[in-house]
Order: C-alpha cells, then sequence, then structure tokens
C-alpha cells in the first residue's frame, strides 16, 4: 500500500523530450519556409536546428539530452555540428547558374 507508482505518465516525461522538440520546431519552421519558395532561409533554419542539437547534446547530460544522444557525445557534436555548419554555409553561398538554367 505504502509503494509508489513507477510508472511515469506523458506530463513526466516532458523535460526529457524537450530539447528534441526545441530542435523539431526550429526545423518545422525551416521546412516551411522551403515549401513556401523562401529555400535560402529554410535551409539556414534547418542548419540552426542541428547546431541547436548540438549546443545541447554538448550541454546536457546524456540522461537529460533525451533522443538528441544517439551515438556518443563526441559523434554527436561532430556530426550535428559539420550538418549545421555545412548546411548554412552552401545556403549563404549559393548563386544562381551563371549560364541561366535557375
Amino acid at each position: 500500500m505504502g509503494r509508489r507508482s513507477t510508472h511515469r505518465g506523458p506530463v513526466d516525461r516532458l523535460p526529457l523530450h524537450a530539447p528534441l522538440a526545441v530542435v523539431l520546431l526550429v526545423a518545422g519552421a525551416g521546412i516551411v519556409r522551403v515549401l513556401t519558395a523562401h529555400w535560402r532561409e529554410g535551409a539556414v533554419l534547418l542548419g540552426g536546428a542541428l547546431l541547436i542539437a548540438a549546443a545541447l547534446r554538448a550541454l546536457l547530460p546524456p540522461e537529460r539530452a533525451g533522443l538528441l544522444a544517439v551515438r556518443g557525445r563526441p559523434v554527436d557534436l561532430l556530426v550535428y555540428g559539420a550538418f549545421g555548419v555545412g548546411m548554412i554555409v552552401l545556403a549563404v553561398t549559393i548563386t544562381r547558374d551563371p549560364l541561366g538554367f535557375v
């Protein structure tokens, strides 16, 4: 009778999934921008979402990082950071084709 239930409800798990929710919200905003023909802004937002994921993975302990902790911390930081920076650099530096195909 004095035992506490170990079952955690959805509300109890919200803090665990909050970092991923933040990343997904920014990524969702980026996808919306891409779908509304603002591909450059959308790509920068998607790259920013990856950089946010890298920052959260670096700052949070593994038990608080939730689903952002896929691999080891160094690998996660390298992958999230490299893809985020790469996507932002590509979005900012791509110009129209000089031959006029675009």
